[in-house]
């Protein structure tokens, strides 16, 4: 089974915060933003709305799209989630993150 890599943007209710990273399970990360607490930058300012993603079988391709995506302008960063994402909606909206809810002791 070929790896997938993903660049991934969240954003908030009002889409004024981004937040850019990349991880191989897009899944279980938006399990982890979406359950995150006050003590991260995600949690502290509710940034769980995933607006764009896109896969990559390299991970060195995901990480450097990360790096260049986080740099940009914010006006960039709005018309690249508009042209996948034009309605701004969560992504994850309909995804079933249940699986990831176990707890570790």
């Amino acid at each position: 089974m070929p790896k997938r890599y993903y660049t991934y943007i969240l954003t908030h209710n009002r889409n004024h915060i981004f937040y850019v990273g990349i991880t191989n399970n897009i899944e279980r990360r938006m399990f982890e933003h979406k359950n995150s607490t006050f003590k991260t930058h995600v949690g502290k300012y509710n940034i769980k709305k995933l607006v764009y993603f896109e896969e990559h079988k390299d991970v060195r391709i995901a990480i450097r799209r990360e790096k260049t995506i986080k740099k940009w302008k914010r006006e960039w960063k709005m018309n690249l989630i508009t042209e996948m994402n034009p309605d701004w909606n969560d992504l994850s909206a309909g995804w079933d993150l249940s699986m990831y809810d176990k707890k570790i002791d």
